[in-house]
């Protein structure tokens, strides 16, 4: 019996595996010229436009000349405002500030959308803040509710810095905005615009996830924190760019849980693609109706294979699309 007992607490001590996620097929890649800074960090599609950014760049959105293989990145300078008074502790503003002399991009922009029509929206991860860039007049910083850092940060997100808005998606209304807390602990929050002003319905934070992923052996296999990396938002499901993971997740609108995930790891793993970099460089996702863009910035890194600007993957919808069940 003593036997058997011990057998049986192995047996439930046991790590549980996941099957594996169906994988992406790759259709292309794309290296990057003319960004200024290099650092592709956010990527979406607006009107038939792939819209980039990056976050070295403070003032300048970048349009996406698709015609050739090699993409020239054309760029639009924007008159941003100052940015108003963050909410974040003052330490993370500290560093963010001490940071921004160091590598340049004070704003640090970390994820773009847009809204059906055509205004863009980029969020600023040094501030916690999102800037509006309307189709005609001027940027202009969009007036969060000031709980909606106090909340995440009761949540056990927006705790360390360099790990605090990741990317954000609105919806075609332009009167919901989705952000992604980055890591150490990962979440997602929600906003709504009622009567021009911008509030928590109940609570701001939709979901938190805590936790480590294990990296791929290629790119050293340790134990690192879960991570959102971007978000995209299609056909009523919020996408998910999962940097460690090397995945993508659709997810429900309502709560933020996971519906179905899909891997890109095989082809981002392949030797020649590999940087030597201890950690995922995916940044930027784009979901649409035939497939998907992947944004890679290699902080200037160069590739197994001498590749040294920022890369962008289109791959393919799963068969039966993004909205197939598992």
């Amino acid at each position: 019996m003593a036997l058997w007992a011990g057998l049986l607490a192995t047996l439930l001590a046991a790590p549980v595996f996941a099957a594996p996620l169906p994988e992406l097929t790759l259709v292309s890649e794309h290296p990057v010229d003319s960004m200024v800074g290099g650092n592709l960090s956010g990527l979406a599609m607006c009107n038939g436009q792939l819209l980039a950014i990056s976050d070295r760049d403070d003032d300048l959105l970048y349009r996406m000349d698709m015609t050739k293989t090699v993409w020239q990145a054309q760029s639009e300078k924007i008159d941003v405002p100052p940015a108003p008074e963050s909410d974040l502790p003052a330490n993370l503003r500290s560093l963010a500030k001490l940071s921004s002399f160091v590598r340049g991009g004070s704003l640090d922009f970390e994820g773009i959308s847009c809204d059906a029509a055509g205004n863009k929206y980029v969020v600023s991860e040094a501030h916690a803040e999102v800037l509006k860039v309307p189709v005609e007049g001027q940027p202009a910083w969009l007036k969060l509710p000031s709980e909606l850092v106090a909340q995440a940060r009761a949540k056990g997100m927006l705790q360390h810095f360099n790990a605090i808005f990741e990317g954000l998606a609105v919806s075609p209304q332009g009167d919901r905005l989705w952000l992604a807390a980055e890591r150490e602990q990962r979440g997602l929050l929600v906003v709504s615009r009622e009567s021009d002003a911008w509030r928590c319905k109940g609570s701001c934070v939709l979901r938190t996830e805590p936790g480590k992923e294990v990296l791929p052996p290629q790119v050293g296999g340790k134990s690192v924190s879960r991570d959102f990396a971007d978000l995209s938002l299609f056909n009523g499901k919020l996408f998910t760019l999962e940097r460690s993971a090397y995945r993508i997740c659709r997810r429900d609108l309502e709560t933020g849980k996971t519906e179905q995930c899909w891997s890109f790891a095989k082809e981002a793993l392949m030797p020649n693609r590999l940087y030597d970099q201890a950690f995922g460089l995916t940044e930027a996702l784009a979901v649409d109706e035939t497939g998907v863009w992947i944004g890679v910035d290699n902080n200037f890194g160069k590739r197994a294979d001498g590749e040294e600007r920022p890369i962008v993957w289109r791959f393919a919808a799963p068969a039966g699309g993004w909205s197939a069940k598992p």
